[in-house]
Order: structure tokens, then sequence, then C-alpha cells
């Protein structure tokens, strides 16, 4: 559980057997025994992390809107003091090839398996998915769980649209947000 804590604020980079030994008191030599290499380790971790997503998120069972409400309601009570350990996680191996890469895969396509399932739809599931990274990226950076709620009020109004109904489209003025945001810098 430690290490699933430690990535989901500094990523699975973060957690080496030297780091999980102190911060469980323990040798270096008795943590890499238990674990063998780093890789092992990570995976491990995943392994953990999975099972804690599982029995906040999943194992009640339900809609998915209600596997969304708990989703959210996991991220908000912080269940890993960076949010989701998964959406940190993701990001942080998208582009890396090896073990730790396809373990993380596996989960995540696990997660958008059920989601499809539950939504009869694979674009509503992506959407999903989406939306709640994005308020557990939102509530983590800014400290504001205000995003919990918008993010609940946006569930509820995709999934009551037909599917592949868009509700905005981009404008050649969206194209302005890049000169904002320089300007802000």
């Amino acid at each position: 559980m430690r290490a699933a804590e430690i990535a989901s604020v500094e990523g699975l980079e973060g957690v080496t057997i030297g780091r999980l030994a102190v911060e469980l008191g323990m040798s270096k030599s008795g943590v890499f025994s238990h674990f063998g290499a780093k890789e092992e380790l990570q995976i491990a971790t995943i392994h953990t992390a999975a099972e804690i997503f599982a029995r906040e998120v999943v194992t009640a069972g339900g809609t998915a809107l209600d596997l969304c409400e708990r989703w959210l309601d996991y991220s908000k009570r912080r269940v890993f003091p960076g949010g989701c350990f998964f959406v940190v996680t993701r990001s942080e191996f998208a582009a890396r090839p090896g073990r730790v890469r396809e373990v993380l895969m596996l989960f995540t396509l696990r997660w958008f398996s059920l989601l499809e399932r539950l939504t009869g739809d694979a674009q509503l599931a992506f959407e999903l998915d989406a939306l709640l990274s994005a308020a557990d990226r939102f509530a983590v950076l800014y400290d504001d769980a205000s995003a919990y709620e918008r993010v609940r009020l946006a569930l509820r109004a995709r999934m009551a649209m037909p599917t592949g109904m868009e509700m905005s489209v981009a404008t050649a003025n969206d194209s302005s947000i890049a000169s904002q945001a320089s300007s802000m810098i």
C-alpha cells in the first residue's frame, strides 16, 4: 500500500527498493529479497493498486453511472494521496515500452472493457474515462474539489445524450487559446 501511495504522488519511478525500505523501516536487502528488481516492485505496486481500485470502485457493481460515482468518490477521498493511481501512472508509462507498461495497459483495457460493457458503446466508455481523469487531475492540481461536482453533471448529461451526438464544435476563434496561455506565463 505504501508503494502505491508514493507512486500516486511521485509516479512509479519514485518507487524504489531503497525508498520503500526507508518508508517501511526495513533494510534495503530485506525489501530486495521480497521483490528482486525495481521492475518487480513496480508491478507488485500496480497489482496492489488494482486490488484497492476494485474494492473501492468496482466490487459493488451497478450501472456505469454507479461506477463513475464511486470512482469520483475514490479520487475525492484521496484513497491515494496523489489522486487516482492509474491516472498518474498511465501518463507516466504511456510511451515507455516494457512489462510495467504492459501491466498498466492490461488494467486500463479491463477498465475500458467494463465501461464499454455497461454502456454498450466504446466511444462513451472512452469519454467517461476522460471525464473522470480530468476531474482527478484538476482537483489534485488546483486542490479544488468542485471539479468532482462539475464532472458529475457532465457525466449525467453525456450519458443522457444519444450515442454519436456532439455537444459543441470548436471554431477557428478557439485558436487564440495558445496566445492567451503564453501571455500568462
